[in-house]
């Protein structure tokens, strides 16, 4: 008998490597918030300080890539002088260099900063995790004490979303509610303003302080 030899062939499709199939990581600036604005400009892929001015001695860099400013000296202030703002909610991430970092985010500034005046007609949401009470993070400055310590700490994003609607204030750290309080003066405050501007405070030259993704919405 006559044996029929079959030759199978077989042709290998090439491996492919270094593909993932997870979607690209995001951009900062990339994210869209329904309602809120984005203060910290984006514009064809690069981020601006368009619509913000500083106030006093020092200033913040900002990496146009990234949008991410980083504090140098003070006592300043870089606030957003294209609008002031009435009832608002704002959303932000600060990032501090270590326990000792100060900054603050400044609500309702009612006129353009000519001198340190404002400090005493405009709200302050405190950063510096090496103090307590009204003076720790989450607090508003010198006037009502957060509920709890909620900071992640130096070196880590922490993330503020910030209520002022009428005369109430509510901060939410890290997805944690630790103020909810009926704004009154005090402290140092002598009287609120119904509308201002926003401003970031770039506070000494001993540590520095990051912030990144501003967002805004009216109320």
């Amino acid at each position: 008998m006559k044996l029929l030899t079959v030759v199978l062939v077989v042709t290998a499709l090439p491996l492919v490597t270094g593909v993932s199939t997870s979607p690209p990581a995001d951009q900062q600036g990339a994210v869209t918030k329904p309602g809120y604005e984005q203060i910290l400009k984006s514009q064809n892929g690069r981020f601006t300080k368009h619509g913000w001015n500083h106030y006093g001695p020092g200033y913040f860099e900002l990496d146009p890539e990234t949008g991410v400013l980083t504090s140098h000296g003070g006592m300043g202030l870089f606030w957003y002088a294209a609008k002031p703002y009435g009832d608002f909610v704002l959303e932000l991430e600060f990032k501090c260099s270590d326990v000792n970092t100060n900054s603050g985010v400044f609500l309702r500034v009612p006129e353009v900063p000519t001198s340190d005046d404002y400090i005493y007609h405009s709200f302050e949401i405190q950063i510096d995790d090496s103090l307590e009470g009204t003076h720790q993070t989450g607090a508003v400055y010198d006037a009502e004490a957060p509920s709890e310590m909620a900071s992640k700490g130096p070196g880590e994003w922490n993330q503020y979303k910030i209520t002022f609607q009428g005369d109430h204030i509510e901060v939410e750290l890290n997805g944690k509610k630790v103020v909810d309080w009926e704004a009154e003066p005090r402290g140092k405050i002598v009287d609120l303003a119904p509308r201002g501007y926003i401003g970031l405070q770039n506070h000494d030259d001993r540590s520095s302080v990051s912030f990144r993704n501003i967002y805004v919405k009216e109320l």
